[in-house]
């Protein structure tokens, strides 16, 4: 007579699969890829309009300023707008992901969380330091495609414990943050279609796909 062997450490395997698979689900968010791209295009309105295109400079002028002192009232408020969408958006994908967690009755800080935060932000904060060297040096026209190089870099590198879908938003990134390095003078038209557009439809793939 035969009897069905257990296996403890297939079972063990099997349950944290079951829970790598459901921690991964916590961090694809719609909302926070609507709230992320909204809040890109709200800053790069207020950097046109208000900013660049206010009389005082308009952006070829901007562009044109190397050599001069990049520490300017100019460069204070892009970069204090920069600074704040990165917030905004940081902060509602942590917000989202952790009440979609809640209400799935999940835990939401598990070794998955972990492993993607340490591999979305080593990049962010290398980018960060990279960008504000740019800026330091004058570089003005490379600090939006570096911005979305090492953006791209961080989500391509989180994607691996995430999904494929995160993984192709950082590939878009990284090819549209090359481009606005070609194409310097467009670089702000590029930064709002990577941070603003992309981001905006990313939102609606996740829906589409994953919650409705």
């Amino acid at each position: 007579m035969k009897t069905n062997s257990v296996n403890p450490k297939e079972d063990i395997q099997a349950i944290r699969e079951i829970m790598e698979r459901s921690s991964k689900f916590m961090l694809l968010n719609s909302m926070a890829g609507f709230f992320a791209g909204t809040c890109a295009l709200i800053g790069a309105a207020l950097a046109w309009f208000v900013i660049l295109d206010s009389g005082n400079i308009h952006y070829d002028e901007f562009l044109c300023t190397v050599g001069g002192s990049p520490i300017n009232s100019v460069t204070i408020g892009l970069g204090t707008i920069a600074l704040i969408v990165l917030f905004l958006a940081g902060l509602a994908a942590f917000y989202f992901s952790y009440r979609k967690a809640e209400k799935a009755d999940q835990k939401f800080w598990t070794s998955s969380t972990k492993r993607v935060l340490a591999h979305l932000l080593i990049p962010v904060i290398s980018g960060g330091i990279f960008v504000l060297i740019l800026v330091s040096r004058n570089y003005l026209d490379l600090t939006a495609p570096a911005m979305l190089i090492f953006y791209g870099l961080a989500l391509i590198n989180a994607g691996k414990f995430t999904s494929g879908e995160i993984h192709y938003l950082g590939m878009t990134e990284v090819i549209l943050g090359l481009l606005a390095g070609i194409f310097a003078q467009y670089g702000i038209l590029f930064w709002v279609l990577g941070f603003g557009v992309m981001h905006l439809i990313y939102g609606t793939v996740m829906y589409y796909r994953y919650e409705r």
